[in-house]
């Protein structure tokens, strides 16, 4: 199996060639504002040793797997989103709660094209609530067609328990827009019918960005000469067929912290552990569990919107190897020059003193300039690295869920920050290849399967059962190989309070990635 992973991230483009197994060569270039050119740069650099051509002429790659945190950036810069068309099944009983109505302002005010409320939906015993009323929905449609809307956000009560009116709804509306972009809620699972409305709706909104963004990727892998499938990451760390990700743009909000810590797995060897990725800008700490990022179970909010769907358990904080540092009173970051170290670092002839700055000033990092950093004493640079050392313990002690020393995993660009030793942490790893752990887990990855459903009138073996195909049925539509799907998540609730021997059921499934 050879695979190239790339992760996009703000600061740098990293680029990995693995081969059986096995880290044949990593690379870095800066992220260029195109996109195009700095995964260009990053193949290039990654085949200037020759390491993709054999006697035959160019190897065969099995795939491109890539990373990118586009998506999420759209949503929180409020940059590059499209105007949606909300269409709620579900009157006359959520009327009081309109689309939209939890969200920031600024942010409802860039993508709230218009708000339709009809009758539709389901009970949470799945009968239906309402009669889906098709003609309420055709002139929607019509509505939405006049208003110059191409993409459409659908979405109605329970419909993770019975998707039927939101997939007839979204026949009638293609029939009237047939090229709109449509996405269905219950496309994107669990119930609750504001937060996954509202990730429906900022799936919608993203989705001229993915076609253009995931176009761009796909120009930039042939114009380097490679001939393979193109597959985007996900937020649980593994990995979709371009087509598949291009419809649900949302999956892919925090696949670069997933990126890293399917990577820091890997490269360590451990499958449970805290793992902190120190990128230019930020940091991320999160927890792995049997290789896999620890799932959030409740309500995550992105951008100021609350969702509640498939994101990792992260917490994100302003250090990174770009930090502005302030020496008096002393502070480090949340400010980073990001992509513009190498211009606006003191080392690099530019005036804004960074972290990278001190690291190259203490002889921890061969960069750039060190005479032009002669001016930071010892003392000094012990200072800063200990401020950052005391804001990656706070960090990790809010994420960890037992009382005892932990191990830790340092990944990341900016990892020379992460001391060997840190409270509350039994060991710190640091391993070979961890400043491209980003795109190490984009190389590996699997793809998964997700089923949160309600399941009545059945056993619980049934249950599970048929939660586990829907969950199979959704990883091999993503691009996994069936006959290598394994469950690595399963959890079932009876509801007591339900008719019908009630069971609310999810299952993960992960599996390789299917043969071309």
């Amino acid at each position: 199996m050879r695979r190239i992973g790339i992760d996009v991230g703000g600061t740098n483009t990293d680029a990995v060639l693995i081969e059986d197994g096995k880290v044949v060569r990593a690379v870095k270039a800066p992220t260029s504002e195109d996109v195009t050119t700095g995964i260009l740069d990053s193949l290039k650099s990654l085949g200037s040793t020759g390491v993709l051509k054999d006697a035959g002429g160019a190897k065969r790659i099995d795939g491109v797997m890539i990373g990118t945190t586009h998506f999420i950036n759209a949503v929180v810069q409020r940059r590059h989103l499209t105007k949606v068309a909300a269409l709620r099944l579900g009157m006359p009983a959520s009327a009081s709660l309109p689309p939209f109505c939890d969200w920031p302002e600024d942010l409802a005010a860039l993508v709230r094209g218009g708000v339709w409320m009809v009758e539709g939906g389901h009970e949470y015993d799945g009968r239906p609530f309402m009669p889906l009323d098709e003609a309420a929905v055709t002139r929607a449609a019509g509505e939405m067609k006049a208003a110059g809307l191409g993409a459409v956000g659908i979405s109605a009560i329970f419909s993770p328990l019975d998707p039927g009116h939101e997939r007839r709804a979204a026949e009638l509306v293609r029939a009237v827009l047939p090229d709109a972009a449509i996405t269905c809620s219950s496309d994107l699972g669990r119930i609750g019918l504001l937060e996954r409305e509202n990730a429906g709706l900022l799936n919608a909104a993203l989705a001229d960005l993915a076609r253009d963004t995931i176009a761009a990727f796909e120009k930039a892998i042939r114009e380097s000469g490679i001939a393979a499938p193109l597959f985007i990451t996900q937020n649980d760390g593994t990995v979709a067929e371009a087509a598949q990700a291009r419809r649900l743009p949302v999956y892919s909000f925090a696949s670069g912290a997933t990126n890293s810590m399917r990577g820091a797995a890997y490269l360590s060897g451990l499958a449970d552990a805290m793992v902190i990725d120190v990128g230019g800008t930020t940091t991320d700490v999160g927890q792995l569990r049997h290789g896999f990022p620890r799932e959030a179970n409740s309500v995550v909010q992105v951008g100021g919107v609350r969702t509640l769907f498939r994101m990792p358990d992260l917490l994100s904080i302003g250090l990174g190897g770009g930090s502005h540092v302030s020496l008096d009173p002393l502070k480090v970051g949340p400010v980073s020059v990001g992509y513009r170290l190498l211009k606006d670092g003191i080392a690099f002839g530019g005036r804004q003193l960074t972290t990278t700055d001190i690291a190259v000033a203490a002889g921890v990092l061969a960069l750039g300039d060190r005479a032009r950093v002669a001016h930071l004493d010892a003392a000094t640079c012990r200072k800063v690295f200990a401020e950052a050392a005391r804001l990656a313990e706070e960090a990790i002690d809010r994420m960890k869920t037992e009382a005892a020393d932990v191990p830790l995993i340092a990944v990341g660009g900016g990892a020379f920050l992460i001391p060997e030793k840190l409270a509350g942490v039994s060991r710190v790893i640091h391993v070979e290849h961890g400043d491209c752990a980003n795109a190490v887990g984009a190389a590996i990855a699997q793809v998964s399967g997700e089923c949160d459903q309600i399941f009545k009138d059945m056993t619980r073996t049934e249950a599970i059962a048929a939660a586990q195909g829907i969950a199979q049925d959704r990883a091999v539509a993503a691009g996994a190989d069936r006959a290598s799907l394994a469950t690595i998540e399963s959890e079932d609730m009876p509801l007591a309070y339900l008719p019908g021997n009630s069971v609310r059921v999810r299952v993960r499934v992960v599996g390789d990635v299917a043969a071309g």
